[in-house]
């Protein structure tokens, strides 16, 4: 299949729509050494926190009908979307100073892509949804203080105009995780334009892989620089940006992502190459 094709929204006739949306995951037809498939590991008692009518909306995400249980045990991973094919991306990238060549989603799961009412792929993830093949020593979980802290300055940020990602449900688990104390746990459902790293194209080019980092490229090209495609040699299109826009440099990304967030004084400091991509994160 070309990647121009795994780029298409596939067709809802004959078949069964998910309870709230269509999905669909274009990285997923990537080859399968980009990421691992799991699916999210349940909890115990997911209850709803805050979900993001705003957000929702503007997803074409349709809710109605569904009470509060329901909403928290899909938001929770508890259900799954039939539709969706969860993933854990790989990446590299640095840590305290040290280039490490795998990292991964070691708490995250992807579970795929929605079109928005604009005709726009976002990207649906659930952070602390259970252990990945890329937890190393961590539990995958997440506790409840740092996501409503994500959901709420995601939110602001996004209302102040500087590119983040965004929360759709903040929903607790039910039970504990365990960092310098016991803590309640929970799951964040995330919403960004994309989950594709620098340090994506840096674990391929650090095993070799070129034709990894071509296939990358291209997928990139495709979803978020569909411009470059038309020039003579897309790839640096893709690295340096044509017509005025931005390319995927790390000036380029610098300029249009990150000079925003340093003007209201919230940049955080692991803005290595491993977490810069086109919806900036929050940790």
């Amino acid at each position: 299949m070309a990647l121009s094709d795994s780029m298409e929204m596939p067709s809802t006739a004959g078949r069964t729509p998910g309870p709230i949306a269509v999905f669909s995951n274009s990285y997923a037809r990537l080859p399968e050494h980009f990421f691992a498939r799991l699916a999210p590991t349940p909890v115990a008692r997911p209850h709803l926190i805050k979900f993001n009518d705003s957000l929702a909306s503007e997803l074409g995400v349709n809710t109605q009908g569904l009470d509060p249980d329901r909403l928290a045990a899909m938001f929770a991973g508890n259900l799954t979307p039939s539709d969706a094919e969860p993933i854990a991306m790989v990446y590299a990238g640095h840590q305290f100073g040290n280039f490490v060549p795998q990292l991964g989603d070691g708490r995250a799961i992807l579970l795929g892509e929605v079109l928005n009412r604009n005709g726009e792929r976002r990207d649906v993830q659930l952070k602390g949804a259970g252990r990945t093949p890329f937890s190393r020593r961590g539990d995958g979980r997440a506790a409840l203080g740092p996501v409503l802290r994500e959901y709420l300055v995601s939110e602001a940020m996004h209302a102040l105009g500087i590119p983040t990602t965004r929360a759709l449900a903040a929903v607790s688990t039910g039970e504990p995780v365990y960092r310098d104390r016991q803590l309640p746990g929970a799951v964040l459902t995330r919403v960004a334009s994309s989950h594709i790293r620098v340090g994506t194209f840096q674990y391929f080019a650090a095993r070799g892989d070129l034709e990894a980092v071509k296939r990358l490229a291209d997928y990139v090209i495709d979803r978020h620089f569909p411009d470059a495609r038309r020039a003579e040699r897309p790839h640096l299109a893709l690295l340096h940006g044509r017509r005025g826009a931005p390319g995927f440099s790390s000036r380029a990304l610098d300029a249009c992502r990150l000079r925003p967030w340093r003007d209201e004084h919230r940049q955080h400091g692991s803005f290595g190459r491993d977490h810069r991509f086109w919806a900036m994160r929050l940790y």
